[in-house]
């Protein structure tokens, strides 16, 4: 778990606490002003009300062109942002005609399929004239085309499995898929730190749900061993079933996750394993098969092997791989499944036409090089950052790496001052992160290449001196150091 510095800690306290008694002064005095104004709501309750809305207007609004920029290009290693304007303090942004190149190191371009591919794009283009960019129908009916059969052949042998069934859209494998496979009576054991998709999902269910420590062995088979002992509530009768679930690489913490360890403890107690890879397959591993391939675990001990083509693909969707019984089972039951509109069939020849690359039935070792390139650059990238005095985390080999700002003034100072100097980055704060743990998240791509890399290492080496955010001593000369890099490129 992140461990924040006490000082760190009081001035981050301090500012919230600032802007929660600024905005709740304002809202006082707008409650008086407005008071003789005509009620437009005729007898209804005010439906947007509470702390959430009282965080967007008052805090979140103050930031908002830091979020959600619009681009105007293929999220390429270099792309084009859109320029907005505000009138009106930030309440509302207006887009402009202008735009910025700026090097992209927000997208989760991993293998950097998401740009036009000397494969994979003509193949897409023929796929869109052949099937149209939509099916218009649900897989059940008249939406499961040959390339659906195709694809999901290919993810089951891609990762190792008997059979996959893929959907068309990633959050929506995790939120539809839960509540199928456990329900009331069962069991879901998940981590701190798990996706949002997750949460909903499990929460949808109607199962009981606990959770462990944030990628801690030690206390998941704690939690365990109490359940299991104490039984379904009121009843105490044994648990219908256990599922496990864990994310492969943590999509804001950027750490790969204990699966060896989580795997023998499943096996120790015979629960089930929930394993979300949307963003390490593809990513990481040596042909590109995630955690499994990279940590050396077997897919057979992970009994629901869940990952999305968003990432590493440079497509849309997400899949489901298991044995044959399991995915017969969803093809089923899942609504997802029955009642969804099938995936694009363009966005399925690009996932068919990148896994071809990645394994090198191209013809070419291009889906090799893509794999070492982004494991050198991720490798590179964190451990300059490092070096710099960044409070970076994350494991080596994860293509994310969150840089720590923490106080919430220092969120628009770093994303605007990195803006100015043609770097896009992701900020990201609650409710995405807890409240104190506000960061940018750096995504590295094959795409990048070093010239560009030691260029953004220099542009936020200087915004986080300038915002304040180097929170360990960086080692002497490494200015010179990027520097001389810079030259010698």
């Amino acid at each position: 778990m992140i461990t924040i510095p006490y000082l760190t800690a009081l001035t981050t306290y301090f500012s919230y606490g600032l802007l929660f008694a600024f905005g709740q002064f304002r809202d006082f005095f707008r409650k008086i002003f407005d008071w003789w104004r005509a009620n437009n709501l005729q007898g209804y309750a005010p439906i947007c009300l509470g702390l959430e809305d009282f965080y967007i207007r008052r805090l979140y609004l103050r930031i908002q062109d830091c979020f959600g920029r619009p681009i105007a290009s293929a999220p390429d290693a270099w792309f084009d942002v859109v320029e907005r304007y505000s009138n009106d303090n930030n309440k509302t942004l207006k887009r402009t005609t202008n735009i910025s190149r700026c090097f992209n190191l927000g997208s989760y371009n991993y293998l950097g399929f998401a740009a036009s591919d000397e494969y994979c794009t003509p193949r897409v283009i023929k796929s869109l004239k052949r099937f149209s960019p939509s099916t218009c129908s649900a897989r059940v009916d008249g939406g499961t085309t040959t390339l659906h059969t195709e694809l999901e052949e290919r993810v089951a042998n891609f990762v190792r499995k008997p059979s996959a069934i893929v959907f068309g859209m990633g959050y929506a494998t995790n939120a539809a898929i839960l509540p199928v496979l456990i329900g009331k009576g069962g069991l879901i054991i998940s981590d701190s730190l798990n996706h949002n998709s997750i949460v909903n999902g499990a929460r949808g269910s109607g199962a009981t749900i606990r959770v462990f420590q944030y990628n801690t062995p030690l206390h998941l088979e704690k939690v365990l061993r109490e359940q299991i002992a104490e039984g379904q509530p009121r009843t105490h009768r044994p648990w219908k079933k256990i599922i496990v679930i864990v994310e492969g690489i943590y999509s804001m913490e950027g750490e790969l996750c204990k699966l060896p360890e989580i795997v023998a403890i499943c096996k120790k107690y015979k629960a089930y394993i929930y394993l979300d890879e949307a963003h390490s397959i593809g990513a990481v591993g040596k042909s590109g098969r995630g955690v499994c391939e990279l940590l050396g675990v077997d897919t057979a001990d992970v009994d629901v092997m869940m990952g999305t083509f968003t990432k590493s693909f440079g497509s849309c969707g997400g899949y489901i791989a298991g044995s044959k019984e399991l995915i017969q089972y969803l093809k089923y039951s899942c609504p997802a499944h029955l009642y969804a509109t099938s995936m694009s069939p363009p966005a399925a020849q690009q996932i068919i036409s990148a896994i071809k690359v990645i394994l090198g039935e191209d013809g070419t070792s291009r889906g090799a090089e893509k794999l070492a390139q982004i494991r050198e650059n991720s490798n590179f990238f964190r451990s300059e950052l490092q070096k710099m005095g960044f409070e970076v985390l994350g494991d080596n080999d994860s293509p994310i790496m969150p840089i720590m700002l923490y106080n919430p003034a220092k969120i628009p100072a770093f994303s605007r001052e990195c803006l100015v100097q043609k770097v896009a980055v992701v900020m990201v704060a609650f409710p995405a992160c807890p409240l104190l743990l506000a960061r940018t998240r750096i995504c590295i791509s094959a795409s990048h290449t070093k010239e560009d890399l030691v260029k953004a290492l220099e542009v936020i080496s200087q915004v986080g001196d300038l915002v304040g955010v180097k929170y360990f001593p960086a080692e002497p000369e490494k200015q010179e150091q990027l520097k001389e890099m810079i030259k010698m490129d």
